[in-house]
């Protein structure tokens, strides 16, 4: 296994067991306990994983927002089971937004090629490239910790167009609606709503009664959330009361 591999590794098991033992580690990884707690210093400095006595726990997620690298490696069967379901929502011809986000890029690596993409994620670019999209960016300022374009010059971009389809993505859902950390992405998020004659949000079961610093969308601007999980009653609820529709998949 690759450095690069093991230390992906390293934090995707931390994150499913709420913590791991170097010596717990050395042992699933078959390397020595000096080369985990090397790994687990870079870790740390990249704020991948927090050090605790012994070993590791996940990133604190109270009050602030995990990096790219960390959630990118999280849940990663249930967001590839969404991405299954939500490319079937892709029409011919259609003009699809996709929202930054490791749940959209998982759709994005799915999505066909007759399609106009448009999306504020450079990573998610990439990959429609690679599919032979025809894409466009918005344009602004790249966030780092969500790799996500924001800013006036992405909002305006925003301000001038018009989507058929939009995949997207969400920190935290509750009964009040959809939330992000940062305020530029969520005005962004607000836009894409906006824009867009049909939504689609995509979202793990883990963002369900989490709360997060800013809202954006309202449960009844979304037409349908696919998960994979049984979403709160007030969540359901809220998704349903204007026409909209829950899916979840794997059930």
């Amino acid at each position: 296994m690759l450095p690069e591999q093991r230390k992906r590794r390293i934090v995707a098991l931390v994150t499913e067991h709420n913590g791991r033992s170097v010596a717990e580690l050395a042992e699933e990884l078959g390397v020595s306990k000096a080369t985990v707690r090397r790994d687990l210093q870079e870790l740390e400095d990249q704020s991948l994983i927090e050090r605790s006595h012994g070993g590791a726990v996940p990133v604190t997620t109270v009050g602030r927002e995990q990096p790219y690298g960390q959630r990118e490696v999280q849940r990663l069967d249930a967001k590839v089971a969404i991405a299954e379901r939500a490319v079937e929502e892709i029409q011919d011809g259609a003009v699809v937004f996709f929202d930054s986000g490791t749940t959209t890029l998982e759709v994005a690596k799915r999505t066909p090629e007759s399609i106009v993409a448009v999306t504020n994620s450079p990573v998610i670019a990439l990959e429609l490239d690679r599919a032979d999209c025809e894409v466009k960016l918005t344009g602004g300022t790249l966030r780092h910790r969500s790799r996500a374009l924001v800013g006036p010059s992405a909002e305006s971009f925003m301000e001038r167009m018009n989507f058929d389809l939009l995949f997207l993505g969400a920190n935290a859902i509750d009964a009040e609606g959809l939330m992000t950390p940062d305020e530029d992405e969520a005005r962004m998020k607000s836009l894409m709503v906006e824009r867009t004659q049909h939504v689609i949000a995509v979202a793990d079961a883990s963002k369900f009664g989490e709360r997060s610093f800013v809202n954006f969308a309202a449960l009844d601007e979304i037409d349908r959330l696919i998960t994979d999980g049984e979403p709160p009653a007030d969540v359901r609820d809220g998704c349903e009361s204007a026409g909209g529709s829950v899916v979840e998949v794997g059930s």
